[in-house]
C-alpha cells in the first residue's frame, strides 16, 4: 500500500496557482519543490488540506475558495495617510511597509496618490479570490 500524506508529515510539492481567468499568480516551476509540514499552518488552509491523503507522484487540481485562502477583501483595510508621511515619492502600485504601533510591520499597496493624501490597501493581493492549484506531490517524510 502506498504511503499517503498525513498531518505532521513533511511533504514536497510542485504547484501551479491560477485565478478564475487563468492568470498564473504563482508556480514552483524552475525552483525546488515547496516543502512544508502538513497541518503546521505554514501554507494556506485549503492547500494544506488538499495534500492530505495524496500519494507520492500523484497530481490533482483543487479550487480553494477565498475563505480558505487569503480571506475576503475588506474595505476596512483601505485607508489614507497624509502625503507628508512618506519620505519618498509614492506611486500607484508600489508596495510599502508600514510600522504599526504594536511594533509589527504591515505591507500595503498604494492605490491612489493625491495632492495631500495617499490611499493604501493592506488587503493581501489575493484576498477575495478563489484560487486553483495544480499540485504534484513529489515527496513524503514521516515525522
Amino acid at each position: 500500500m502506498a504511503l499517503k500524506a498525513q498531518k505532521d508529515d513533511t511533504v514536497k510539492v510542485h504547484y501551479l496557482g491560477t485565478l478564475a481567468d487563468g492568470t498564473v499568480f504563482d508556480s514552483s516551476e524552475g525552483r525546488d519543490p515547496l516543502e512544508f509540514v502538513v497541518g503546521s499552518g505554514s501554507v494556506i488552509e485549503g492547500f494544506d488540506r488538499a495534500v492530505i491523503d495524496m500519494e507520492e507522484g500523484q497530481s490533482k487540481e483543487v479550487t480553494i475558495p477565498s475563505d480558505r485562502a487569503y480571506g475576503p477583501w475588506s474595505q476596512e483595510l483601505v485607508f489614507s495617510l497624509d502625503r507628508e508621511a512618506f519620505p519618498f515619492e509614492p506611486q500607484e502600485g508600489m508596495v510599502v511597509r508600514l510600522s504599526l504601533p504594536s511594533g509589527e510591520d504591515m505591507a500595503a499597496t498604494v492605490c491612489a496618490v493625491e495632492d495631500q493624501t495617499v490611499t493604501l490597501d493592506a488587503n493581501h493581493p489575493l484576498a477575495g479570490k478563489d484560487l486553483t492549484f495544480k499540485i504534484t506531490l513529489v515527496g513524503i517524510q514521516r515525522s
